[in-house]
């Protein structure tokens, strides 16, 4: 069990704060960051790019050098307060071996991301028990993230009040409900990128954890197979509960659906499990820390979250 003195919170940013918008992932163009720099300079912050923030090699946004360094600079940098991923996508994992904990530690900055991102969140846990923001990066889609969504992200790293999440009866897993009310710290993010995670030094102990899991574009089959991995890795022996997100566009020709499965592999590990919450890749994406306590509620349908900024 992770004790509340042992997290790292960064500081809540204030409106003059500098922002850096990082690409730790796949590229991404800017005319689809420049609605998200709009919403983050309305709000008093002055983001900055970093200097390889639209770099492209292949799938990735630029080089693993590039790409570590551009974190590296972000954390490093005494003026930048918080570091914005624009996007996911995959290459995370290859940069978190780079990234330069001691800055992180020595100087602690509010990270927000999800998806991909969860990869450097991770990394971020283990190397400086640093706290995360779960939320939508600098590639704002409005029809995707409308007002709720940016208001919920401006909260989360611009107030420390706790976050309150209820579930959805429109979202495909609010069916998967276990009752029960559990604490622990929050932590996961991604499915795929914490399955990824297994064999590594980034993998969470989730012992006493409220674990947070959301997907996209896996079929129903393939989800079965990484919460599998994990209970057959023993990852979920000890779990105080689990929050489940959105699982979007998570379906396949069988007749089995993403929420049988979770309800499934989940509902039986003896713990309160929650879904339907609107955490992940889907319509109206709300945003949460990670790596700070938690309550989950199933009997109420509410997921209640600490600041992860001070």
């Amino acid at each position: 069990m992770i004790t509340d003195d042992a997290v790292l919170r960064p500081p809540v940013l204030r409106p003059g704060d500098t922002v850096m918008l990082v690409s730790p992932s796949g590229p991404i163009r800017p005319e689809r960051v420049a609605r998200g720099i709009e919403l983050l300079t309305g709000w008093g912050l002055r983001p900055v790019l970093a200097p390889n923030a639209y770099a492209r090699q292949g799938y990735l946004a630029g080089s693993d050098e590039l790409r570590a360094a551009d974190l590296n600079t972000a954390f490093a940098d005494p003026s930048v307060r918080g570091v914005i991923c624009t996007r996911g996508g995959y290459g995370a994992q290859r940069v978190v071996d780079a990234v330069d904990m001691a800055a992180v530690r020595r100087d602690p900055k509010v990270v927000a991301g999800f998806s991909d991102i969860t990869a450097l969140q991770l990394a971020l846990w283990r190397g400086a028990r640093l706290a995360g923001v779960h939320g939508p990066g600098a590639a704002w889609l409005d029809e995707r993230t409308p007002l709720r969504s940016a208001e919920s992200l401006h909260a989360a790293l611009m107030t420390t009040e706790p976050v309150t999440v209820a579930a959805v009866a429109g979202e495909e897993t609010f069916g998967v409900r276990v009752a029960g009310r559990a604490t622990g710290t929050l932590l996961g993010g991604n499915l795929c990128l914490l399955v990824a995670t297994l064999g590594t030094p980034d993998m969470p102990d989730l012992t006493g954890a409220v674990l947070l899991v959301e997907d996209v574009q896996e079929p129903p089959y393939k989800v079965d197979r990484m919460l599998t991995q994990l209970r057959r890795a023993g990852a979920l022996d000890g779990l105080a509960g689990v929050a489940v997100g959105q699982f979007t566009g998570c379906a396949d020709e069988w007749d089995t659906s993403v929420a049988d499965v979770l309800t499934e592999r989940l509902g039986d590990l003896g713990v309160p499990v929650l879904g339907g919450l609107p955490i992940g890749h889907g319509q109206g994406q709300l945003t949460v820390g990670v790596g700070v306590p938690a309550t989950l509620d199933a009997d109420a349908g509410t997921l209640t979250v600490a600041p992860a900024v001070r």
